[in-house]
Formats: structure tokens, C-alpha cells, sequence
């Protein structure tokens, strides 16, 4: 899967050629995205997107569903291809992990309003909180959705720092869900690569 900068319908693989693709590339994929997990306490996981792990999410979209017209394609891309890091951000999927239905019930009641209490701190550096849910509003006034989308927006010094090698700590400050933890070095090196 080639990575262009941008996701257009010419870049995208036609089903056939993406099937191929699929079964030789899956486990390479697979591995792209867990490098780029993080985990935050037992039931926040988020999964900073690249250009690689968005282009996957929309060919297996397009493969599960039969896209292959113009019109289903340019709502895929459009649907997702905003999650794609610019350069001056690192965009990511939060999801909030409760395998337990009441459990997670309770805990969504209890967790209205954590995806604006998520924070990366570049060593050196202020908090940035994550700027969520642009697309849409995830939550009520009853409870929050167990999937959040988030972007931060880090300054030219705090993209210098990291490309230098400080550490980063990504955190949540919302009352019921205090925690935070130092981002490995190698998925790091990952996120490094989004910032110009």
C-alpha cells in the first residue's frame, strides 16, 4: 500500500488488486497499528492513525461493503481521510474498552466528557489537549460513546523537541479516570514520522 500524502480514488487499490494486497500485507498492517497503540490505564486505548492505518481502514470498508463506484468511494474518503495526521498533529481513535455490557454502561455514564481531559506533554513542553469529536458529537447528557476521535495540535517547538528525542506522556486528567504513562520510544519514532 503506497503512501501518497493524500488519499484520492486514484491511489486507492480497485478491490481486486486489494485483495491480493491483503493477504500478503494483513499481518504488516496489523503490526502498523499496534505499534501505534497506546495504552492508557486498563480501558483507554488510542490509536494514533497515519496515512497507512486510514488508507487500510478505508480499502477494508470498501472490501467489506462492495464499493467500487465513484460516489460510495469519495464518501469513504471523506468520511475518513480528515483522520490523517497534517504534519503539525497527531490524530487518533480513543476508544474507551469495557468488555463487560454493565460495566461499561456504568463507566460511560462516569466518563461523560473524558476525550476533553486527554493530554500529551512533550518533555519541556506545556499540555496540549486533544481538540475531539469535530465530526460529530459523541455524547449526551446521559453518557458518552465508548468511541471518541481526537487531533493534538503541537507547536513548531514541541514538533522540534520530539523529532530531538524528548519524551512524550500522554495522559488523562478527568476525575474518574486519572492516569497517564510515558509513550514507548519505538511508537514514538512512529509518531515522530507524522510531524514535519
Amino acid at each position: 500500500m503506497q503512501t501518497t500524502g493524500k488519499i484520492t480514488r486514484e491511489s486507492l487499490m480497485t478491490l481486486e488488486s486489494y485483495s491480493k494486497y491483503r493477504k500478503e500485507n494483513k499481518p504488516a498492517i496489523i503490526a502498523h497499528r499496534k505499534l501505534r497503540s497506546v495504552q492508557l490505564g486498563d480501558h483507554i486505548n488510542l490509536q494514533f492513525e497515519s496515512e497507512t492505518t486510514i488508507r487500510y481502514q478505508i480499502q477494508e470498508m470498501l472490501r467489506i461493503e462492495k464499493i467500487f463506484e465513484d460516489e460510495g468511494i469519495a464518501q469513504e474518503i471523506e468520511a475518513y481521510a480528515p483522520l490523517v495526521p497534517d504534519g503539525s498533529n497527531w490524530k487518533a481513535t480513543l476508544l474507551l474498552e469495557y468488555p463487560d455490557v454493565n460495566e461499561r454502561k456504568r463507566e460511560l455514564t462516569r466518563l461523560i466528557g473524558v476525550e476533553d481531559h486527554m493530554f500529551v506533554e512533550v518533555e519541556g513542553q506545556a499540555r496540549v489537549y486533544a481538540i475531539a469529536d469535530e465530526d460529530l458529537e459523541r455524547e449526551n447528557d446521559e453518557k458518552t460513546s465508548a468511541v471518541h476521535f481526537v487531533r493534538f495540535e503541537l507547536t513548531p517547538a514541541m514538533i522540534a523537541a520530539v523529532k530531538a528525542g524528548a519524551a512524550v506522556k500522554l495522559g488523562c486528567d478527568h476525575t474518574n479516570y486519572p492516569a497517564h504513562t510515558t509513550i514507548a520510544a519505538e511508537t514514538l519514532a512512529s509518531l515522530a514520522g507524522d510531524l514535519k
